[in-house]
C-alpha cells in the first residue's frame, strides 16, 4: 500500500482546485480537524476591528458561526450543529472540528477595517480514504474453460469513490468480454453520504492459471494505493494427457524391484488407474503406482496404464531386464597331463551384446586360450571377464599340467676362471623334478621352477676323464643322461701342443683314410667278381654252392677287418 502525507495531499489537491476554480480551496480529511485560512494579508493587523466566520447554507442564505472583535473574545453566534464543533485561531483562522461531507461547502472570512470591509471565501472539500480493500465471494475452484465468478472486491467509505482494478499476477486485467468480465457499482450511504465501491470479476480460467496470483486495488485521490491479499485458487480440468513412468535401477537386472507409475494431468488427479502387466489387467485405487518385486528378464516386454474410468486414455513403456550368464566348463581346478589336449566349452547369455577378455596369471591374454597339447608352461591360474554395459561376471579355472620329467639338455662348460667345469641340467616335468648327479661337486644352483622347467648346476674339478649322470625324478618317472667330461690336465697338454704338429699329425690321418678307403673299394670290386664268377662255374659243372659261400665269408670278415682299420 502506498500512502503520501496528509498535509502534502490536502495542500496538493487545495492548489489544483485553486488554479481550476480561481476560489481559495482546502481540503479536510473526514473526522480530522479542520483549519480554514483567513487571508488577511491585504490589510495590516492593527487596523483589523471585526474578524466574522460564515457559511453558505444555500439557495443563497448564509448561516453565522463566530464574531472576533478587536481586544474582546470570540463570541459563537451559530445555533445549529457548528456551535460545538468550531473555535476561531490566533491567526483568525476558523477551526473546524470532525469534519463530515455536509461540511464540503463555501466559508468566508469577514473582515472589517476601520475603512475598509474584505470577504475572503474558501471552498472546502472532505475527503475519505477506505480503511481497506476487502474480498469476498471467492471461488472454491475454476474449471478450465468454464466462466466462473471468481471474487468480488469492495472499497467502503469512501470520497470520493474510487475505481477498482483486478490483477492477475500483478498484471491488469481489462475487461476484453473473452475469458474476462468485470462489473463495478458504487452505493452512496444516506447518511454518511460515504460511497462503497464493488468490483466483481467472473473469469475463464486456463492450465495456466494453476498457480497464478489474483489481486485487486483501488487508487485514492489523496495518493493512497491499497491492494487485497493474493488469491490462489484451484483450477480444475479433465486429463488430457496420461505418461508410464518406469522407477528402477540403472541399470535394470534381475531380482530388482520396479515401479510403474502413472501420471495423469488432469487436476484433480485421477487416484485410480487400470495397469496392463504383459495380457494381465491389475486395478489399482488411491494410488498411482504398482510394484514388480524381484524381477526376471522374462518380464521384458511392453506395460500401459490407463485410466479406470476412461479406459481409452493410455500410456505405455516397454520395460527391459538386463542379464548377463556365462558358462565355463570345465571350471575350478584342472589337472591334465602333458601333450593331452583340454577342451574348454565358454558360453555367453545375455540381452546384450558382450565383450570378453582373458587373463592368465593376471596378465592379459591376446585371445581365448586353447589347448591342443599340453605343455608345462600351460599351468596357471585362467580368469575370463565378461562385460555387458555396466554389467560385469567372471568365471576361472587353475589348470595344473603333470607328467615325468625329461631332461631337454645335458651340456657343459668352463668356469671363467678355466679351474672349473660346470655342469648344466635342464629337465621338464611336474610336479617339480628333484635333480641327483653321480658325482659330488660344489657351487650347486638350481633355478625357479617356472613353466614346468627347472635348471640344476653344479661345479666339479675332473683330474680324468668321468662319464657324469644326471637324474630327475618325481611321483611320474625318472628320466636319466650321462655326459663325459674330460680332465682338466689333459685339456691343458693339448691346448699347449704345436700348432704345426697338429697340422702334421691332420696331414698323416687324411692320408692314411684316404688309403684305406681306396683300398677297401679295390677289395670290393674284386669281391663282386669273383661272386659273379663262382656263381657262373656253379651253374656250369653243377657244383655246390657251399664252397663259395665259405669263400664269401672270408671275403667279408676281410672287407670288416679292413673297415675297422680304416676306423682306427
Amino acid at each position: 500500500m502506498h500512502l503520501l502525507s496528509a498535509g502534502s495531499v490536502v495542500l496538493f489537491v487545495a492548489t489544483i482546485l485553486r488554479q481550476v476554480s480561481g476560489l481559495e480551496t482546502v481540503v479536510g480529511l473526514y473526522g480530522q480537524t479542520l483549519e480554514i485560512p483567513c487571508n488577511k494579508e491585504a490589510m495590516n493587523a492593527e487596523d483589523v476591528v471585526i474578524t466574522k466566520w460564515k457559511y453558505d447554507k444555500g439557495d443563497g442564505l448564509s448561516g453565522d458561526l463566530l464574531v472576533k472583535k478587536k481586544n474582546k473574545d470570540v463570541s459563537i453566534s451559530a445555533t445549529d450543529e457548528y456551535k460545538s464543533r468550531i473555535s476561531l485561531a490566533t491567526n483568525s483562522s476558523l477551526i473546524l472540528s470532525a469534519p463530515k461531507l455536509s461540511d464540503q461547502r463555501t466559508f468566508t472570512c469577514m473582515v472589517v477595517g476601520s475603512s475598509d470591509i474584505s470577504e475572503y471565501p474558501v471552498n472546502v472539500v472532505i475527503y475519505k480514504a477506505p480503511a481497506g480493500v476487502e474480498v469476498s465471494d471467492k471461488a472454491q475452484e475454476l474449471e478450465i474453460g468454464k466462466f466462473t465468478k471468481l471474487a468480488t472486491c469492495v472499497a467502503k467509505d469512501t470520497n470520493p469513490a474510487v475505481n477498482i482494478t483486478w490483477m492477475r499476477n500483478n498484471k491488469p486485467l481489462v475487461d476484453s468480454g473473452k475469458g474476462v468480465s468485470i462489473r463495478a457499482s458504487v452505493q452512496v450511504d444516506p447518511v454518511s453520504g460515504l460511497s462503497s465501491t464493488s468490483s466483481t470479476l467472473e473469469y475463464s480460467a486456463t492450465k495456466d492459471d494453476t498457480d497464478a496470483q489474483f489481486s485487486c486495488s483501488v487508487q485514492h485521490n489523496l495518493g493512497i494505493q491499497l491492494e487485497s491479499s493474493a488469491l490462489t485458487f484451484t483450477v480444475t480440468y479433465s486429463t488430457e494427457n496420461i505418461v508410464l513412468q518406469v522407477l528402477a535401477p540403472e541399470p535394470l537386472v534381475e531380482g530388482e524391484n520396479v515401479t510403474l507409475k502413472c501420471v495423469a494431468d488432469g487436476n484433480p488427479a485421477p487416484t485410480s488407474f487400470n495397469f496392463h502387466l504383459k495380457g494381465e489387467v491389475v486395478p489399482v485405487k488411491n494410488t498411482d503406482r504398482y510394484t514388480l518385486t524381484a524381477v526376471s528378464r522374462d518380464i521384458t516386454g511392453e506395460y500401459r496404464c490407463s485410466l479406470i474410468d476412461n479406459p481409452a486414455m493410455m500410456a505405455s513403456k516397454n520395460i527391459t531386464v538386463n542379464y548377463l550368464d556365462i558358462n565355463l566348463n570345465p571350471s575350478g581346478k584342472i589337472i591334465k597331463t602333458a601333450g593331452e589336449a583340454l577342451e574348454l566349452s565358454f558360453q555367453i547369455d545375455s540381452s546384450g551384446e558382450s565383450k570378453v577378455s582373458w587373463t592368465k596369471d593376471n596378465v592379459k591374454m591376446d585371445k581365448e586360450p586353447t589347448f591342443n597339447k599340453l605343455q608345462y608352461s600351460d599351468s596357471g591360474h585362467y580368469e575370463s571377464e565378461v562385460k555387458m554395459g555396466a554389467l560385469t561376471e567372471k568365471a576361472s579355472f587353475d589348470l595344473i599340467v603333470e607328467g615325468a620329467p625329461v631332461i631337454k639338455q645335458l651340456s657343459k662348460q668352463r668356469s671363467e676362471d678355466g679351474q672349473h667345469k660346470v655342469l648344466i641340467c635342464e629337465a621338464e616335468g611336474s610336479p617339480k623334478p628333484s635333480v641327483s648327479w653321480s658325482i659330488n661337486g660344489t657351487s650347486l644352483d638350481e633355478s625357479p621352477f617356472i613353466n614346468g622347467k627347472v635348471t640344476h648346476k653344479i661345479t666339479i674339478v675332473p683330474t680324468v676323464n668321468l662319464t657324469v649322470s644326471c637324474t630327475v625324478s618325481n611321483e611320474f618317472g625318472v628320466d636319466t643322461r650321462d655326459i663325459i667330461v674330460s680332465s682338466l690336465f689333459e685339456e691343458v697338454r693339448v691346448d699347449k701342443r704345436d700348432q704345426s704338429e697338429d697340422v702334421d699329425q691332420t696331414k698323416l690321418v687324411v692320408g692314411v683314410v684316404v688309403g684305406l678307403l681306396i683300398a677297401a673299394m679295390v677289395i670290393g670290386l674284386a669281391y663282386g667278381i669273383y661272386q659273379k664268377k663262382s656263381k657262373q662255374g656253379s651253374w656250369k659243372t653243377g657244383e655246390k654252392e657251399n664252397g663259395s659261400s665259405e669263400e664269401e665269408r672270408k671275403l667279408e670278415e676281410k672287407v670288416e677287418e679292413n673297415s675297422q682299420k680304416a676306423e682306427v
